[in-house]
């Protein structure tokens, strides 16, 4: 068995969730938020780290890392799945791989809001999975993608960079491109799907201005589009989209947001005081109200009208953290950590 997967048995046996290879370190994996290092393998070497990616970087993909410095692949051992994202830091090469579970949890199993599922019923529109960076937002999508997949007849084409889950089609047809393999870029295969006759589109991630206009014009005209942004917040959020365009550009984009949205969902993993890690989340449902405010750029009064708007099924991030604290799930101490407004959250405690 070579170094790469003497690891990953490591980090299965663990629970692990990501596993951090380090040239001229040893490796670390994070169990339940917490990095723990494996003390008993000894520091990588250059050849090491070298022939680690002979396995698993493509002839292309080798091309792409030696010019930029970085690649995102997915790697498969024993049936589990990885996705990899190898780089360079002050001219030593570092790889981190995070563990996709091999089956897709309902929202349900995910201690996600029921209400999250009526976005998979809709027939068009623009929802929008927000959050950092290994906060669960592949996991939800994918959750939502397979309630489509086993509930309607659709033709759903997922564009990821690198595919995570992998979907067995049910009642639905799915196909599932990757960027540099199947698809030169996201902006690309957006529209190449139109041609395909495609009704559910999933985009992994938004990278530029050209990819957002094409998923916002495509829920436009009668698509349901999923993707994800690193945000914190749905406010944030609109204001990342419409600040990513010039400001010719902006008011029109403006428009078309207000009209195709159909939600953010931004959500944290917090360590549990039972163990594992438990998601506390936002949830804003564009309605009339968050319409008018993002045409008119009142985007700042956003997170006011989903405080104000439990009855209309929308969730605030505090509201959500005292709920957990009261559950006894989480601690005050990491309500506190969590929250991007501390003073207000200590008046509902």
């Amino acid at each position: 068995m070579n170094y790469l997967d003497n690891l990953i048995e490591i980090l299965v046996k663990e629970g692990a969730s990501d596993l951090h290879i380090s040239e001229g370190r040893i490796p670390y994996i994070r169990v339940a938020s917490h990095l723990m290092p494996i003390s008993k393998i000894e520091k990588f070497s250059r050849e090491i780290i070298e022939s680690i990616l002979d396995k698993i970087l493509s002839e292309s993909k080798k091309k792409s890392f030696l010019e930029r410095k970085s690649a995102d692949v997915s790697y498969e051992h024993n049936k589990e799945r990885f996705r990899v994202h190898v780089y360079v830091e002050q001219k030593r090469i570092c790889l981190s791989l995070r563990h996709i579970p091999k089956e897709i949890l309902s929202i349900s199993d995910l201690n996600l809001p029921k209400a999250l599922e009526n976005f998979a019923r809709l027939k068009s529109g623009f929802f929008l999975v927000v959050g950092p960076t290994g906060h669960g937002k592949s996991t939800t999508l994918a959750s939502l993608i397979e309630l489509i997949n086993g509930e309607r007849l659709e033709n759903i084409i997922t564009i990821e960079d690198p595919i995570e889950y992998l979907f067995t089609p049910k009642k639905s047809i799915i196909h599932q491109r990757e960027i540099g393999i199947d698809t030169p870029g996201f902006n690309l295969a957006l529209r190449d799907s139109f041609r395909a006759d495609v009704n559910v589109i999933m985009v992994g991630e938004m990278r530029d201005a050209e990819t957002m206009a094409t998923a916002v014009s495509a829920a436009e005209t009668g698509h349901l589009v999923f993707s994800t942004l690193h945000t914190n917040n749905a406010a944030q959020t609109v204001d990342r989209i419409i600040d990513s365009f010039d400001s010719k550009q902006q008011n029109q984009i403006r428009l078309q947001l207000a009209s195709s949205l159909s939600g953010i969902f931004s959500q944290r993993l917090i360590p549990r005081i039972s163990g594992g890690l438990i998601p506390a989340y936002e949830l804003l449902i564009n309605n009339t109200a968050v319409a008018n405010l993002v045409r008119d750029k009142r985007t700042h009064e956003i997170n006011t009208v989903i405080e104000t708007s439990s009855e209309e099924g929308m969730i605030d991030f505090n509201r959500c953290l005292v709920n957990l604290v009261n559950k006894g799930d989480i601690s005050v101490e990491n309500a506190f950590l969590y929250s991007s407004n501390p003073n207000v959250l200590e008046k509902m405690l």
